[in-house]
């Protein structure tokens, strides 16, 4: 059966395992509303991340930047795919005043694909990242970046801005890639990550992967040693979650056990922090993942 045909069919009952508490806290209101204050877009909300009540009651969001609209069409993503509207020139000073307002000691910035833009968005990165840290100095910056096509000149923009953790995703292994990814390419995403490390090699560099697309535990093996081996630092394991019926179906749910015993591995193999769980995506408790303290293994 094809995979399009398979995710035609109705979406499996997730495991016990998931269940997730609604929000009671007025923090999640609070932050609800800021950000609707604010006309922010937030890749919790854009993603459709199951986590984002837990976030939002702690005070915390990942701000999406470059508009709701991704030149990309990944068959595991629930952002929208369509022509992108301009950048607005406004947005990095209501992202610093959300930090401002929501008195954030670690911020994650992320942003679509923007194929269209000649520096795929990068200088937009920076310009976020200089108002955020011009208003809150001592504010740890994540940003959570697409591959900006590998372009050299791009990745250097958003590292000019001095952001103190770059992450960019490997989302699954070598042989899945074709399939759950557009445009991306495996290797390519290596390279960006590698990139990074020569040109700043104390700065943290992360990564994650979704399980359950249909890997095997030895592809998943292999990509953990291919992110070790340009330097990455820090990795995020998670379940994927198929959004809508439109996109890949679940080939499988990991057992948390199993996440624990990927863990162990990871941390094997030398990455500074590693966060395993079902639940678990790239922002997810990132205050956890603080730089400070932290030394490099590379």
């Amino acid at each position: 059966m094809s995979a399009t045909a398979k995710s035609a069919q109705k979406r499996p009952r997730l495991p016990e395992w998931f269940r997730v508490q609604l929000p009671t806290a007025g923090a999640y209101f609070a932050t609800r509303n800021l950000i609707k204050d604010l006309n922010l877009p937030t890749v919790c909300e854009s993603a459709r991340c199951p986590n984002h009540w837990e976030c939002w009651s702690k005070g915390t969001a990942t701000f999406m930047i470059a508009g709701e609209r991704c030149t990309r069409a990944c068959g595991f993503c629930a952002v929208d795919t369509r022509k992108p509207m301009a950048l607005e020139v406004d947005e990095p000073a209501r992202v610093a005043e959300a930090t401002r307002r929501m008195q954030l000691k670690h911020v994650v910035i992320t942003a679509v694909a923007r194929d269209d833009l000649d520096d795929g968005g990068a200088d937009h990165f920076r310009q976020v990242i200089d108002c955020v840290r011009e208003v809150n100095p001592k504010i740890i910056i994540e940003v959570l970046v697409p591959d900006f096509q590998g372009d050299d000149k791009a990745i250097g923009t958003v590292l000019s801005a001095r952001p103190d953790i770059f992450n960019h995703n490997l989302e699954t292994v070598r042989r899945l890639t074709p399939a759950v990814r557009s445009v991306a390419t495996y290797d390519r995403s290596l390279s960006v990550l590698g990139k990074v490390k020569e040109r700043a090699a104390q700065l943290h560099t992360k990564s994650g992967l979704m399980l359950g697309l249909g890997e095997t535990e030895e592809e998943l093996h292999e990509a953990m040693r291919d992110l070790r081996d340009v330097g990455c630092d820090i990795l995020t394991l998670g379940q994927y979650l198929q959004p809508t019926g439109k996109h890949l179906p679940v080939a499988e749910f990991i057992h948390p056990d199993k996440f624990t015993e990927y863990q162990q591995t990871a941390e094997a193999l030398g990455f500074t922090h590693v966060a395993s769980a079902p639940l678990v995506r790239s922002s997810y408790h990132a205050d956890d993942f603080s730089p400070e303290g932290l030394a490099s293994p590379v």
